[in-house]
């Protein structure tokens, strides 16, 4: 893990640095299981390789992340970041007599330092709650100092931003939090979201808060928010080792195209409950084993579940898989399977995993329509419906019995589709928006 000693700071923040361009990233970084984690290191990447002078990510301190119940990769199997991006753990200002916010207080005061050393910044959050409020407070009290600052505010909104505020605020008859969400949100320069899908959800829910509170919010919403999906690193998922390939799965007991794969965040909407269910019901089960790849709060219901299911014996996880691994154990399944639904708390808002899959090759992707993940995987994949184990089962057994001439044609299929999130795609786009200043 990348992390900065007081002589980088020093070093990078030094009167040199304003020579050049700097990007700022805050979000839920490495090593938080989640696809926005995987998108801010890619967008990073391509930074340096456009000529940013100076990348930085700001996150949340390690031990914070291992309190907080988010599911995190084991710290030994997390990719080094490349020389020339920072990152940044800011420490919690205050002790016990401040009973909440002080690590936001840390990442805010450091962007403060950050956006106001005449630096030009880009300064860009994925997640509205609590990123954006850090980095639209910053930018205001840097703009207060009186120092010449230069910082242009990207917000980028993924679906849990407005499940888990704006909707659950609305429902309870809360609308402060859910008008302060909206209103940081337009604050920013540049307003992104990670799918059509996600972008016509918070129209949805500001329409219900106008209509509670006579606020002007959806309008303001379809004028300002733009598409800009997950930047993937899609070079990292093609032309695989074969060789390595073979390792990887010979050190897991498993046999190319002799399991069906889940890889993604144990929760209650990523349907594995249904996929385990499913997988009891298939003729696939006799042949093929089910390999559960994550953690997260559903990991002690599924492992309860898996264990009583009829094909118990068949079904394996694995918690502890790097990003250096899983390209390989999607690579060699016979199918990946994420068949989510829609949960009041979480609907999948694009699906960076399915992506990731397309690009390695191996079997289909079996999965819903769920949320944005239709613009994810287009018409590539075999898609059943939500909360539906039967057809799961229907699904695995057509994917285990394909020809290796019918896997070759999905998976080329799949493969042409997803190269349009390429990192570098997405990043030229996003810097193509910009405000000119």
């Amino acid at each position: 893990m990348t992390s900065e000693t007081s002589a980088q700071l020093a070093a990078s923040t030094s009167p040199s640095a304003a020579l050049g361009r700097r990007l700022v990233i805050v979000v839920r970084a490495d090593p938080v299981i989640c696809g926005h984690s995987g998108e801010a290191r890619n967008l990073a990447e391509v930074a340096l390789q456009r000529g940013f002078t100076e990348v930085r990510i700001v996150t949340w301190p390690l031990e914070r992340l291992q309190e907080s119940g988010l599911p995190l990769k084991p710290l030994d199997a997390v990719l080094p970041y490349s020389e020339g991006i920072l990152v940044e753990r800011p420490a919690p200002v205050g002790d016990y007599r401040v009973p909440d916010g002080r690590y936001v207080a840390g990442m805010t005061g450091r962007l403060i330092e950050l956006f106001s050393d005449g630096v030009p910044t880009v300064a860009m959050s994925l997640y509205l709650s609590p990123h954006t409020t850090a980095v639209v407070e910053a930018a205001r009290a840097a703009a207060a100092t009186g120092v010449p600052a230069q910082i242009t505010t990207i917000a980028e909104a993924v679906g849990s931003d407005i499940t888990n505020v704006v909707r659950t605020c609305i429902a309870e008859g809360n609308y402060g939090a859910a008008v302060h969400l909206l209103t940081t949100y337009l604050a920013n320069d540049l307003c992104t979201a990670v799918s059509e899908y996600t972008r016509e959800l918070m129209v949805s829910e500001a329409t219900a808060l106008d209509e509670f509170i006579g606020t002007d919010f959806a309008r303001l919403l379809r004028d300002r928010v733009q598409i800009s999906y997950p930047a993937i690193d899609t070079a990292a998922f093609l032309g695989l080792d074969r060789a390595e390939t073979e390792r990887v799965l010979e050190r897991r007991g498993l046999t190319e195209q002799g399991y069906i794969l889940f890889l993604s965040r144990l929760a209650a909407a990523k349907g594995v409950d249904d996929l385990i269910a499913g997988f009891a019901q298939s003729q696939a089960n006799s042949g093929a084993r089910l390999v559960i790849c994550g953690n997260g709060p559903a990991a002690a219901d599924l492992h309860a579940l898996a264990a009583a299911s009829p094909a118990a014996d068949r079904i394996v996880f694995f918690d502890d898989v790097g990003d250096a691994e899983k390209v390989h154990l999607m690579a060699g399944c016979a199918a990946y399977a994420l068949p989510s639904k829609p949960r009041p708390e979480f609907v999948e808002t694009f699906g960076i995993a399915l992506v990731e899959k397309m690009l390695a090759g191996g079997g289909p992707v079996i999965t819903t329509v769920t949320g944005g993940i239709g613009e994810a995987v287009g018409d590539t994949a075999i898609i059943v419906p939500p909360g539906d184990p039967e057809a799961v089962a229907a699904a695995l057994d057509q994917a285990v019995s394909m020809s290796p001439q019918e896997r070759r044609a999905w998976a080329e299929r799949a493969r042409d589709y997803a190269l349009q999130f390429a990192r570098e795609n997405v990043f030229d786009q996003l810097m193509a928006r910009l405000p000119h200043r």
